[in-house]
Parts: structure tokens; sequence; C-alpha cells
């Protein structure tokens, strides 16, 4: 099916734009509508595949005495997988089936039939989850079944939500009352990553504080304003909000102090490259990459705060972090670091986008696997979950020199999730020694002073400032009678810096 729509001709698709009638476009118009309930019966098809599924799962675990709450427990990764979506839509997702197939056969046959969308036919399900089974299949008795279905398609997303509400109100008004209180309890804060080095904050209160809290930042911007201020509104209630937050003062929102982990480049940090660098997952907020220049001036405005903290990670040639090995049972921290930076922070299941929680071993340490860079990963606590559940099976391999995993289902289809490429860094160092980034190596048949040497790079038409190691401290000599303290002064290597710069 999928191949005859991708290369069905549409009618009229030869002719020129100017020249298509109204009755081939009259046909266009009715193949977008059979196609749109070609992709609801194809979700409904979807939905008792997962449910079928599902149960053979836990047929087949319980005839291996798996205990009942084990039981299915890697079917939404399978369905994840599948569906090209994470884990946790592939759970979302059965949910909702289970409850179309099992729960309310009128939506479930409109949405086979077509008359339905997916997800309105979704809404059917969250709008009556905290009904009894009875009142829900009341609800879609009337609102789905024969004697509604001719409204239902005149019947708008909103309205339909409402309708809904309305019924489950009259039937159990307690359950709502329920329903209220537990939202009441799931109140909370997060935050997410947004384009352009931007987060949203996002708080979920009950109505009437979060009415409160928004007509207060809108009172004090539209004052604010009239005082003169050139910011938007909005600028002015966000620069508020943050500086009420924190508690700092008013025009100061820009200077909290924080820590932000950096997967980054020598060559982008100090030497002006252009590769992108990495918000690696040390918060909620998520990963997120970086444009070169961005990086420098947020590194930069982090020591004006005195509020910058970079992690050296190395790199080999082809990209891969160095490995390290331990013998404990359970990763270190400078091992599960590494982990963390490698994976950037997000699970690393294909189709995941969940942050790291879990320091996983490929291959199991009760069947002989190390606790290493090789044979870790880093997960969520779902996919770690899941890949305990019996038939399944995962071995480490490489895909173009990076390091992959091959998960294998209890069904025989498998899934390779690679690393992200990390930085690359700068590679015609000479080993043996430490060259600083702008600084050149020893000369041919030359042995350096100093097996580093400290240096850093100011700029493109700077010269580079190299630290002199104190005298009298080389092999084979005896530091002086009395000694003196290290000479720590810093020596030009080239011209001087043009008068009124300066550098860090």
């Amino acid at each position: 099916m999928r191949e005859l729509l991708a290369a069905m001709i549409l009618p009229g698709a030869s002719d020129t734009a100017s020249s298509v009638s109204r009755q081939v476009q009259s046909e266009w118009v009715d193949l977008l509508g059979e196609l749109e309930a070609v992709k609801n019966t194809v979700t409904a098809t979807q939905g008792r595949l997962v449910v079928a599924l599902e149960e053979a799962t836990k047929a087949d675990e319980a005839r291996q005495s798996i205990r009942a709450e084990r039981r299915g427990r890697g079917v939404p990764s399978q369905i994840g997988s599948a569906m090209q979506a994470s884990p946790h839509a592939g759970g979302v997702f059965l949910g909702t089936a289970r409850v179309w197939v099992t729960g309310m056969p009128h939506t479930f046959d409109a949405l086979r039939t077509g008359v339905l969308s997916a997800w309105r036919a979704t809404l059917m399900v969250r709008e009556t989850s905290h009904l009894s089974a009875e009142d829900r299949a009341r609800i879609d008795e009337e609102i789905c079944g024969p004697a509604g279905r001719a409204a239902l398609v005149r019947l708008g997303t909103k309205r339909l939500v409402a309708r809904v509400r309305e019924l489950a109100g009259k039937l159990d008004v307690h359950a709502c009352v329920k329903r209220n209180a537990k939202a009441v309890s799931e109140r909370c804060v997060s935050v997410r990553p947004a384009p352009d080095l931007m987060v949203y904050l996002t708080a979920l209160v009950p109505m009437r504080q979060g009415v409160q809290a928004y007509a207060q930042l809108k009172a004090h911007a539209d004052a604010t304003k009239a005082a003169g201020d050139e910011r938007g509104a909005g600028q002015i209630m966000a620069d508020t909000l943050i500086e009420r937050v924190t508690g700092r003062e008013p025009g100061k929102a820009d200077e909290v102090p924080v820590t932000i982990s950096l997967l980054v480049s020598d060559q982008t940090l100090l030497a002006g490259g252009d590769q992108p660098a990495v918000v690696l997952e040390g918060a909620a907020a998520g990963a997120g990459t970086v444009p070169g220049p961005l990086v420098r001036n947020l590194v930069a405005h982090g020591l004006d705060a005195d509020a910058a903290w970079l992690r050296a990670i190395y790199v080999d040639p082809r990209g891969r972090l160095l490995a390290t090995t331990s013998t404990s049972r359970f990763h270190p921290q400078g091992l599960a670091q590494l982990l963390r930076a490698r994976g950037q922070g997000i699970c690393g299941t294909s189709w995941c986008d969940a942050p790291i929680r879990h320091l996983d071993h490929v291959v199991p340490h009760a069947e002989g696997g190390a606790t290493s860079l090789v044979n870790g990963q880093g997960l969520c606590v779902r996919c770690n979950h899941a890949k305990q559940a019996p038939g399944w099976s995962q071995k480490v391999t490489e895909v173009d020199g990076r390091h992959a995993v091959e998960t294998t289902m209890p069904t025989g289809h498998t899934s390779v999730s690679v690393a992200p490429t990390p930085p690359v860094p700068v590679r015609d160092a000479v080993p043996g020694w430490t060259p600083a980034v702008g600084m050149s190596g020893p000369g041919k048949g030359r042995i350096p002073r100093s097996r580093y040497s400290i240096g850093c790079h100011t700029g493109r038409d700077r010269g580079a400032i190299a630290y002199r190691p104190p005298r009298n401290t080389g092999p084979g000599r005896r530091p002086p009678r009395h000694a003196r303290p290290a000479d720590l002064s810093w020596a030009h290597a080239t011209e001087a810096h043009p008068p009124g710069t300066h550098t860090r």
C-alpha cells in the first residue's frame, strides 16, 4: 500500500497550474479527504496490532514464570522502535490503543472507518480516564455510537472535549472532583530546550495561582513601560520573573551565576574554530548544540561572573573518547562523566530523547561484562528496564569509528544506536610533548625545556603568550642552596599587544 501511494500519479499532474480544471481540483480535494481517512484507518490497525503484541508477549512470559508485574515490560520499546518513536511514545500509544480495543468499541470503530481522527480518539480516552469502565462505555456509545455518529462529524475538537466533560460531570461528579485534586497534587516546574540557546521554563500550577501570577507580571510590565522603559512587555515580564525568583535586583536578571557543562573542542574554544559545541545534560534543560562564537562568548561571560567551569575530555584522532576501565561493579564518578559526555546527556536508545538516568553495562556484569567505557552506555530508566526483559540482548559494535550498540529484540528484529560525533580536537600535536594552542613544537633534534608549554591564543592579530619555567629545575640540576620562589612571569613570544588591550 505504501509503495502504491508513493508512486500514485495525481489526476492532472502533468498539466500546468494555469490549465488545471475545476473538475481536477475537485478530484484533488476528494483524494485529500480519502487519504486522511486512510491515515485514521492505519492508526486503528496499528492499535489492534500493538494490543495483540502485548497480549502474546505476556502469554509467553507467563509460561516462563515471569512475575506478573514484569510481563510485557519490553513491549513499549519494541513499539517505539517499529514506529520510529521513543519508548515513552510507544508506551503511551499502547495504553491508548488498549482502551480503544477493550473499553471503547464505538470510538475504535469510528477511528477504523476514518470518521474520527487519531488525535480526537486520543482525547476521548484522556477525558474519560478518571471514570469507571461503565461510565466510560456510556460516553463512548452516546458520542461515537450509531445515534451520535452524524453529529460527531460536525463537532469541533474543543466542543468534543466540552461535551465529554459535560457528560462525565453528570455521570460521576465525585470522580471529576478527585481528578482535579490529583491534578493539583501534580503541580511542578520544568525546563526544556528551545531554539537559539533558549529554554522554556514552565510552571504547572492551579489556574487561580497561574492567572494571579501572570496578572501581576503584566501589571508590572505595563507600569514599567509607562515609565519609559524601551523593552517590550514580554521582555519585561520575563526579566521580572527571573529577578524575583533568583532574588536579583532589578536590571540584573542576567547576572545569575550558573555552571554549564560544555563538550567543546580545544580548537573551537581557544583557536577560533567554527565547530559547534554541545551543552551536556547537567540539568533538566537537556542537550543542544551551540555555535562556536556563542561558546566563546558564553565562556567569557562565565569568567566575568566567576562561574565558568570547563571539563577536559580527550578524544583520539578518530573522534572517540579515550577508553578507561574499572574493576568496580558500578561505574565510578570519572567513568560515569565520560559515559554521559559520550552520549551528550541523551539516552543511547534510538529515537529516545529522555535524559540519561542509568549507567548500564551493554554486556551485563553478571555475564562477565567489564565496567569500562567500551562496555558502558547511558540509558533512561525505561530503556534500562526494557533490555532486562526475556529475549533481549545487546552487544558492542562500531559504526564509522564511533561506539555503537546493537540490540536484538525477542522477535529477532535488531536496532543499532550510534554515539553522537564529539567535537573534533586539534590533530597536529607532536607525540611526546604537548604544545599550547598557537605555539610551535621544538626544533628538529632539540628537546623542549619543559614537557608542557603553557600558553593561550588571544586572536589572529595578537601574539601568543608562553609560560617561562623557572631556571635550575631541569633534569640533573640541583636546586640552589637557598631556593627562591618560582619565576611565574609571562613572556611575550611575539610582538607586544597593542596599547589598551588585555588578555585573560
